[in-house]
C-alpha cells in the first residue's frame, strides 16, 4: 500500500502515520508538514512539505505510476494566536471563518482533483479526511463555534458528494468523514475542561481508533461519517 497522510506533523497525523508506517502491507507513507519538518524520524514514513493552502502541486509531485492506496486528510484549524472560537454571534470573525474553509474544506478537494488518476491505479483506493461532531447539523443543539461547525459541515458535504461520484468513477474505493473524538492536542488543549472522564484520548489511542474504522471502509459504505468507536453519525 501506498498512503498519504496530509498534516502528518499534528498530533493525530503524526500518531496515524507512525502505525501506519509499522504495517507490513504498506511500501510508503509520505507524511506531510507545514512550517518545519518534525524532529524525530517515524521508520516507514518519509517526510515532505506541503502548504494545504496550495495542495495543487501535490499532484506534480506523486509519481505518475505509483497508486495511492489511502489518503489521510489530518489537517485542520480550530483556533490560533489570532483568532477563538466564537461561541455567540457576537463575535463572529469573517477572517475565521475564511481561514477555516481555506484549511479545513478546500485542500480535500482540492487534493481529490489533483491525484484522481494516482486513485485510479489503485485497485481499492479510500480517501478519509478528520471532520468533528460538532459538524453535524442533525446533532447541532448547543450552537457556537460558527466557523469550525460550518467548515465541518462543509467538509462533510464534500466527503458525500465525492462519495456520490467515486461510485461511478472509481466504482472500488471509498470515502469518509471521520470524528476521532476528543484527543490530547495543541487544537483540543484549551477546551478539555469539561471533557468527561475517559474521553479524552491520547493521540495512539485516536489513531488505533481510527485505524480500526478505516480497516472497514469498502465500496458498500463509502460516502459515510463515522465516529471513532465505528457507529455511523448523522450529517
Amino acid at each position: 500500500m501506498n498512503i498519504l497522510v496530509v498534516g502528518g506533523s499534528g498530533g493525530i497525523g503524526a500518531a496515524l502515520a507512525e502505525a501506519l508506517g509499522k504495517r507490513p502491507e504498506v511500501s510508503k507513507v509520505i507524511a506531510t508538514y507545514h512550517r518545519h519538518p518534525p524532529e524525530r524520524e517515524l521508520a516507514g514514513v518519509v517526510w515532505q512539505h506541503m502548504d494545504v493552502t496550495q495542495p495543487e502541486s501535490a499532484g506534480e509531485r506523486w509519481p505518475s505510476d505509483t497508486p495511492l492506496d489511502l489518503m489521510i486528510y489530518a489537517a485542520g484549524v480550530l483556533h490560533d494566536g489570532a483568532h477563538q472560537p466564537e461561541k455567540t454571534i457576537r463575535r463572529f470573525d469573517p477572517d475565521l471563518f475564511r481561514l477555516s474553509m481555506e484549511v479545513n474544506v478546500l485542500p480535500v478537494l482540492a487534493l481529490a482533483q489533483a491525484l484522481h488518476p494516482a486513485f485510479k491505479l489503485s485497485a481499492a483506493p479510500r480517501l478519509v479526511a478528520i471532520s468533528a461532531r460538532v459538524g453535524s447539523i442533525g446533532e447541532n443543539r448547543k450552537g457556537g463555534w460558527y466557523s469550525y461547525r460550518c467548515s465541518k459541515a462543509a467538509l462533510n458535504m464534500a466527503i458525500r458528494t465525492l462519495g456520490v461520484e467515486w461510485r461511478m468513477a472509481l466504482p472500488r474505493g471509498a470515502v469518509a468523514a471521520l470524528h476521532p473524538g476528543t484527543t490530547d492536542t495543541g487544537l483540543s488543549r484549551p477546551f478539555q475542561a469539561n471533557v468527561p472522564e475517559g474521553k479524552l484520548f491520547s493521540t495512539r489511542q485516536t489513531a488505533d481508533y481510527l485505524l480500526a474504522v478505516i480497516d472497514q471502509l469498502s465500496a458498500e459504505n463509502s460516502g459515510e461519517f463515522w465516529s471513532w468507536d465505528g457507529s455511523l453519525l448523522p450529517w
